[in-house]
């Protein structure tokens, strides 16, 4: 039994082995870890108060970033709840960066949890890197431009035109000519005269642009009085409610006032009426008055004393001792454009042409220079543009007048060659230049084409940079057109609100020199009160786009201004006209059962003209609808007369040629027989066509026969 027990011993001594070496060497291991920790215990309690005051201080800072937060939330909140801006603080206040409007939020409460702090100070960090992304953007691509060259800017700026659609003119960019000294805006007041309330709306929003003067063209909505009473319209202005309107022109807003007369030529609403007639050129045209009349030259005489005294002085019954009305008023037009009868009654035919334009410019200029020293007169330039240098610099018209040069088209040196501005600078010291904003490429028009408007203007920016450094003086300035008939017989172009978009793109562009492709410091966004985005290069969608196809840009149509709302209800007026139109052209030409070769032989298929008039009823109400919208957008801008006009002139038509489809139509189905064909024609119709007739080939060989005979 004890040598099995020593046997048993002896085979496993090699694990006893292993176990006790195991032990030994776990017991010395504790020994060290207990005598390094009684050596560093002293080091040890050293650094935990040290680490503790550090804790303590980043403690401290942790807080005074929270008051902080808790302080800029608290006048973020004071900010949302004070007044709102005043409508001129929003019209000329710097370009604001809005976040698209959503619902407000209930306010966090300032709850001291440390967690919580911090994910409010994410929050309000998060939201400050949203609202200067993009002025960092900006900023960063100015950056850019100013260590670009003068020729590498002006490549990139083109570039940046090309994005926008808006014209590139060469030398005209950030680097190139300074802006015309003079920017006017012309007042068309002969058709549609907006009422003065909404005319003074638009005077910060032009001088906000860069304009300096308005160029009002009265006609018969001037007050006149005494005998010439009769050339006023029943709704001409009040000679009060003119002159505050004037007046507030001058002193809120700096803007001087040239009024513009016409002499010559453009006088329908003077001689159409009995009593002026005997004074036409000819007796069947209003269009002209005769120079060669006596009795022409005073009726012009007391239509000037009545427009200049009325924007000098307070009052009609005025003394030459009272007070001028305070406006600053240094220039008449005289108007003198497009006489188209002229040197053709018996008296006139008597002398050339150019002396009887002439001698009556000349005439009329004295009569004012002489009463009114302080004033100085234009004319429009086109009846000169004939004449040789000779003939003008022998009737010294330089020194009576000065010329302003108009065309509306893009190529401005194909109606006033260098040839020409040489002479000019020849005879006059100083000239004007007119552009056009709206009311010229289409007589009757809802819309005017903004972007062939914009480079109207920026072309003339170049022509003035060249061609002004020709006149002694230099060219005193550009006025924007916008007319509202071609004469006193038109329809009415585009309505001034309708015509705002153009208007504040060209002017603000004029103003500047050149248009800012950079929305910081474009004059343009500092007045449109819209929700504006900045631009962005990666997303390739710049702020304003322009298209030669299109008539504006979405960016007008998104954003608030004086007009806005009757120009975005003419833009759905134009497509719904045009929605009209094409019904009535599928239905009369395209069609086969509604042709006028149907109804003209009262011969159709009923279902097809059931099928084919069925929505016509539907479109008649939608117009009549939008008709009486049109009463309550335009009633804010103008009288009943011109929105019965508008209405008159845009709407009715369609809504008559609906009614005349839906007759025809009506007539076509009460028929319940129809012939056989083919189908009759009168002898009178076959001749209206040109046709020769079964009779008119009979009588040659009638007339042959009874020869042979």
């Amino acid at each position: 039994m004890h040598s099995n027990l020593l046997i048993f011993i002896w085979r496993r001594k090699l694990s006893f082995l292993l176990l006790a070496s195991g032990l030994v060497l776990l017991g010395l291991w504790t020994w060290a870890i207990l005598i390094d920790s009684a050596k560093t215990l002293p080091a040890f309690t050293q650094q935990t108060s040290q680490s503790g005051e550090a804790n303590y201080q980043h403690v401290h800072i942790i807080q005074k970033l929270i008051a902080q937060a808790n302080r800029v939330l608290r006048a973020e909140r004071q900010r949302d709840n004070a007044e709102r801006p005043s409508p001129a603080q929003r019209l000329l206040g710097n370009v604001r960066f809005l976040r698209p409007t959503q619902a407000k939020k209930a306010p966090l409460p300032l709850a001291e949890s440390y967690l919580f702090e911090q994910e409010r100070l994410k929050i309000l960090e998060q939201q400050q890197r949203q609202r200067n992304a993009g002025m960092d953007e900006l900023n960063a691509n100015a950056e850019d431009d100013r260590m670009l060259s003068s020729a590498e800017r002006q490549t990139q700026y083109e570039h940046e035109l090309q994005r926008m659609g808006v014209p590139a003119v060469a030398g005209i960019g950030p680097d190139g000519p300074r802006a015309p000294a003079e920017r006017l805006v012309h007042l068309d007041l002969k058709g549609a005269p907006p009422k003065l309330s909404f005319l003074k709306q638009l005077l910060p929003v032009l001088r906000a642009l860069g304009a300096t003067g308005l160029l009002i063209e009265y006609e018969d909505m001037f007050p006149y009085s005494g005998t010439l009473q009769p050339l006023a319209a029943h709704n001409a202005y009040k000679e009060a409610e003119l002159k505050d309107f004037l007046e507030t022109a001058w002193v809120e807003y700096g803007l001087s006032v040239m009024p513009l007369v016409q002499t010559f030529g453009h006088l329908e609403y003077a001689l159409k009426l009995s009593g002026f007639e005997q004074l036409r050129e000819l007796p069947e045209s209003p269009q002209s008055i005769c120079p060669s009349q006596p009795h022409s030259m005073a009726l012009l005489e007391q239509m000037l004393t009545q427009v200049i005294e009325l924007h000098m002085r307070p009052s009609g019954n005025a003394t030459p001792s009272t007070p001028e009305l305070p406006i600053k008023f240094t220039h008449l037009h005289i108007g003198c454009d497009e006489v188209q009868r002229m040197g053709e009654c018996s008296l006139c035919r008597q002398r050339l042409r150019s002396e009887l334009f002439l001698s009556h410019v000349i005439s009329l200029a004295h009569f004012v220079r002489r009463r009114w020293p302080q004033l100085s007169v234009v004319i429009w330039d086109d009846q000169l543009r004939d004449m040789t240098l000779s003939e003008l610099q022998n009737s010294q018209i330089g020194s009576y007048v000065e010329p302003m040069v108009w065309v509306y088209a893009s190529d401005i040196y194909h109606f006033i060659q260098p040839q020409l501005w040489d002479t000019y600078s020849k005879v006059f010291p100083s000239a004007w230049a007119a552009s056009a904003y709206k009311g010229a490429f289409g007589e009757s028009l809802l819309v005017p084409p903004l972007q062939q408007h914009l480079e109207n203007n920026i072309r003339w920016l170049a022509v003035i940079a060249k061609e002004g450094g020709r006149f002694s003086k230099g060219l005193r300035g550009l006025a924007l057109t916008g007319w509202q008939r071609y004469d006193h017989f038109a329809v009415l172009c585009e309505l001034l609100p309708v015509g705002m978009p153009s208007l504040m793109t060209s002017l603000s562009t004029v103003s500047k020199g050149y248009f800012s492709t950079n929305p910081r410091d474009n004059e343009l966004l500092r007045v449109l009160r819209c929700v504006f985005q900045p631009d962005s290069r990666r997303s390739g969608h710049p702020w304003l786009e322009l298209h030669s196809n299109a008539h504006y840009s979405q960016l007008f149509a998104v954003c608030s201004y004086p007009g806005h709302l009757v120009f975005k209800y003419a833009l759905r007026l134009y497509d719904k006209l045009a929605e009209v139109r094409n019904y009535l052209q599928q239905t009369r030409e395209h069609s086969a059962w509604l042709s006028d070769y149907n109804v003209r032989h009262n011969f159709s298929s009923p279902l097809r003209v059931q099928e084919l008039t069925a929505r016509t009823p539907q479109l008649i109400e939608e117009l009549r609808a939008m008709a009486r919208e049109s009463q309550q957008l335009l009633w804010e801008v103008y009288d009943e007369h011109t929105v019965v006009e508008f209405v008159e002139q845009h709407i009715y038509p369609s809504i008559n040629a609906l009614h005349q489809q839906l007759a025809k139509g009506q007539t076509l189905l009460q028929r319940r027989t129809w012939p056989q064909r083919p189908l009759p024609l009168t002898m009178e119709q076959q001749q209206d066509m040109g046709l020769v007739t079964t009779l008119d080939q009979r009588q040659p060989q009638d007339q042959q026969q009874q020869q042979q005979h």
